[in-house]
């Protein structure tokens, strides 16, 4: 028992750190309707790793870090700037346009690299055994950074999500601050890919954020629905991963779908009031504002 502790605890603090600001940022995608633009800009930031190894960079160092998360920066400016059309084509349709180019084009680049299958492999499903817990540490600092950002600049991020047509989105102003807001998701979603790759990176921060949306539409209550749900499922699909020997990260992302499939059906069963409300009625201004 203590063999699979001191074998698993790297993966599930990376987990625990994963849980904690993109379940956040999770409820902010959800609001504004843009589901896939974590994956799209995971896949960007995929990309850059994959052009930085092609240029003879070594992966899963500083300077691939930075390579990924320029690549990054260029895809958040794409995004804040295709939100101003969204009333005449979808802002979802040029998420779609930008994941599946840049996809393409991290196919082409990784053939080219001498060990391309693994490259895309662990891009796509990471390496969350192999973590090591300065890797954890530097996340957790990153990720603390931007959670301090967001906390500074909490009622208008909040309102550019959850009021998209109300003053604080209007103006020079607005679109600025919708560029730092995917600019500090970026930043997120770098850091994420780097340790987890970018089916889990997505399912950390898709799937607590709809769980949490079937049985509340509180701010801070879903929070805590996302968090619980994050640690659960983490240690539940660590663990199995690791007696059945199977991959971590596919594992994990299963168990994340088993468990939303069960929040569900518990959903269903449960009866809600005012069911007829929105699901994105949540309060735009942070708890004790």
């Amino acid at each position: 028992m203590l063999f699979t502790v001191q074998v698993l605890l790297p993966a599930f603090l990376a987990c625990l750190v994963l849980t904690g600001l993109l379940s956040y940022l999770g409820l902010h995608v959800l609001a504004r309707e843009v589901i896939f633009v974590d994956i799209a800009l995971a896949q960007i930031a995929a990309l850059g790793t994959a052009v930085a190894s092609y240029v003879g960079v070594e992966p899963h160092t500083y300077t691939s870090y930075v390579w990924s998360l320029g690549f990054t920066v260029v895809g958040a400016g794409i995004f804040a700037a295709t939100r101003v059309l969204r009333k005449s084509v979808p802002q979802e349709a040029f998420i779609g346009v930008t994941y599946a180019v840049a996809s393409a084009v991290t196919i082409l680049v990784a053939n080219a690299l001498p060990h391309g299958d693994e490259e895309i492999k662990e891009i796509l499903v990471g390496s969350l055994l192999t973590i090591d817990l300065s890797d954890v540490a530097f996340t957790a600092v990153v990720f603390a950074a931007v959670g301090a950002f967001h906390v500074l600049f909490r009622r208008r991020f909040l309102s550019l999500s959850f009021d998209p047509d109300g003053a604080a989105s209007a103006g020079w102003i607005g679109a600025l601050s919708d560029f730092a807001f995917y600019v500090s998701f970026g930043v997120v979603i770098t850091s994420a890919v780097q340790m987890a790759g970018v089916l889990l990176v997505f399912s950390f921060l898709i799937v607590p954020a709809v769980f949490s949306a079937l049985f509340s539409r509180r701010l801070l209550a879903r929070l805590v629905v996302c968090w619980s749900l994050g640690a659960i499922v983490s240690a539940v699909g660590l663990f199995a991963s690791f007696k059945l020997d199977v991959p971590t990260g596919a594992t994990v992302v299963v168990t994340f779908g088993i468990a939303l499939g069960l929040g569900a059906v518990a959903s269903a069963l449960v009866p809600r009031r005012n069911h007829d409300e929105s699901a994105a009625g949540v309060p735009v201004t942070a708890p004790g504002d």
